[in-house]
């Protein structure tokens, strides 16, 4: 593990205006990729040893921590994360917490994965954020109770030392463990408060499970689908376009800046492992004056195969969900949706099953990470 980007100390006390004026935080090499812990892949906080002023479920709300100075409670200020009650020691002269003292939070993944970075968001907890932080990971198949997970046959893996943060800040760390995971263990020492929880990684999906499926989404971001890049990211993040479920509004999707030249946006994805496209669907939700205005797919089988058009240049509707059969398969690896001249999709799905070739890969990877 290697903090990208340090914080620590309080921050000052708010003194009025934009809470996020003084927010401290950096540019992470990891947050483009998924984040295994969004609710919309299924993610929850199961179980934590103590939430006495914050819900523990705060910690994975998808919006950025909100700040209200006015809104007190029966137990005090309310705050939007996760927060614990302030620890104290066992007699009057011994009134301080000991060094092993923490709170903690059991977390189920989303999408099971290996974990690239992790961000420990203590937004607005300027003087009651933990003095350090650890996260720890676990391999648990099915739907193991908190009780299970915290038995000792359950081997954890330290994916974050006991590290100090700082408040009011985006706490950054970069993990090098090349493993899958199921289940996170995040500790706070000796206690305080987290507004939320980010883990960036790569879903590793159980290769059973989809083979039993036979047909299912090849670019699903719980499928093992992902976003490798993307012309323009100006108003929302390209990944939201293989997020499950249709999209809710219009932020929920991909959508470019407007172009004042002659060319054309794109994204370039990386299917689950080599398969067969038989059908797709390219979704325009909620995106009404500003949808794309054609788009185009290609695909490629391997890292330098040459690209293949599969559906030409085709005329989207605004707020539309557009499917298409293909006329014969496509093997790929690789996809490249094209958006003529700009504008935005909300969802693609590209249905079909894994070759012979693919599933023996997935299912070697999925060995290799221990799973």
């Amino acid at each position: 593990m290697t903090a990208i980007e340090s914080f620590t100390g309080d921050a000052h006390p708010y003194s009025g205006g934009d809470p996020y004026a003084d927010y401290r935080t950096a540019d992470f090499p990891f947050t483009h990729l998924a984040d295994l812990a969004d609710r919309r892949l299924g993610a929850g906080v199961i179980a934590a040893n103590d939430e006495f002023f914050a819900e523990r479920e705060n910690l994975l709300l998808p919006e950025r921590a909100e700040f209200d100075p006015e809104h007190f409670g029966h137990k005090g200020k309310v705050m939007d994360g996760w927060e614990t009650r302030r620890r104290r020691g066992t007699s009057a002269e011994h009134p301080w917490p000991t060094d092993e003292d923490h709170d903690w939070a059991l977390i189920r993944l989303g999408a099971p994965g290996v974990v690239r970075g992790i961000v420990v968001d203590t937004a607005h907890f300027r003087g009651n954020y933990p003095q350090a932080v650890s996260v720890e990971g676990t391999a648990v198949e099915g739907s193991p109770s908190p009780e299970e997970l915290l038995s000792d046959d359950v081997k954890w893996t330290t994916l974050v030392p006991r590290t100090p943060v700082g408040g009011h800040a985006a706490n950054g760390f970069a993990v090098a463990s090349e493993q899958r995971f199921t289940h996170l263990r995040l500790k706070q020492h000796p206690d305080g408060g987290i507004a939320r929880l980010r883990v960036y990684g790569e879903v590793v999906p159980d290769p059973v499970w989809l083979t039993a499926l036979g047909t299912f989404d090849l670019v699903a971001l719980e499928n093992g689908g992902q976003v490798e890049d993307a012309s323009n990211l100006f108003y929302s993040p390209a990944t939201n376009t293989i997020q499950p479920g249709r999209s809710r509004k219009m932020d929920d999707g991909w959508e470019t800046r407007r172009r004042r030249d002659r060319g054309h946006d794109w994204i370039r994805y990386r299917l689950a492992a080599q398969a067969q496209i038989r059908a797709l669907e390219i979704d325009t939700a909620y995106l009404k004056g500003n949808s794309a205005g054609w788009a185009s797919v290609s695909v490629r089988d391997g890292e330098d195969g040459d690209w293949r058009e599969i559906l030409p240049r085709t005329r989207l509707q605004p707020d539309t969900n557009h499917r298409f059969v293909l006329p014969e398969p496509g093997v790929a690896t690789h996809v490249r949706v094209d958006i003529f001249p700009d504008g935005g999709i909300s969802r693609l799905r590209l249905f079909g099953s894994l070759t012979d070739r693919g599933a023996t890969d997935l299912a070697t990877r999925h060995r290799e990470l221990g799973a």
